[in-house]
């Protein structure tokens, strides 16, 4: 059965960071439903729009994995949202997975209290906003429990790619791996 994965786009999201988990993890068989936070068209951080599938408030299911992309005013609108907030702390209390890149860390996951007592990663400056109950960790990406973090535009297909390990398996991750060219 193929894994579902929900990707939520705010205005102000990084592109790539976006991009990169959607096309990976659907070239891992995962169902990945894009849904926009404020709409089904959702503008990047510069500029470009992007047709989400829905939009957020239509979104229904059950899913195995939550993706934020960040982007410093993406990250800051999933972040003052109720419902996102309302989301990660559902699927991490039922021990799904939760993925945050670039800013979103410390803007969006990091306030939920998820982060406490745990490692993770984001974009590099920003660390600080951890606050004191979170170990930073400097590494691409990091799993610590159920949360998968990751540190910015360059680091998105690791991201991606561990997430899938995560979620369909290490072999299934190598083979995507492999078949992009990713070193």
């Amino acid at each position: 059965m193929a894994k579902k994965v929900l990707l939520i786009l705010a205005e102000g999201f990084e592109e790539i960071e976006a991009v990169a988990p959607i096309d990976l993890l659907r070239r891992a068989g995962a169902e990945v439903s894009v849904a926009g936070l404020s709409g089904a068209v959702v503008r990047s951080a510069r500029g470009l729009p992007i047709q989400a599938e829905r939009s957020l408030d239509r979104v229904r299911g059950d899913f195995d994995a939550l993706i934020l992309p960040g982007g410093g005013d993406g990250a800051r609108n999933l972040a003052a949202s109720a419902k996102v907030r309302s989301l990660i702390l559902e699927m991490f209390q039922a021990g799904k997975w939760v993925c945050a890149i670039c800013a979103a860390p410390v803007l969006v996951l990091s306030p939920t209290g998820i982060l406490d007592g745990k490692s993770a990663t984001c974009y590099r400056g920003m660390e600080s906003g951890f606050g004191k109950s979170v170990k930073y960790a400097g590494q691409k990406v990091v799993v610590d429990g159920n949360v998968i973090t990751s540190q910015g535009p360059g680091t998105a297909v690791d991201f991606a790619l561990a997430v899938i390990e995560k979620l369909c398996g290490k072999k299934e991750s190598d083979r995507v791996r492999e078949d992009i060219l990713a070193s």
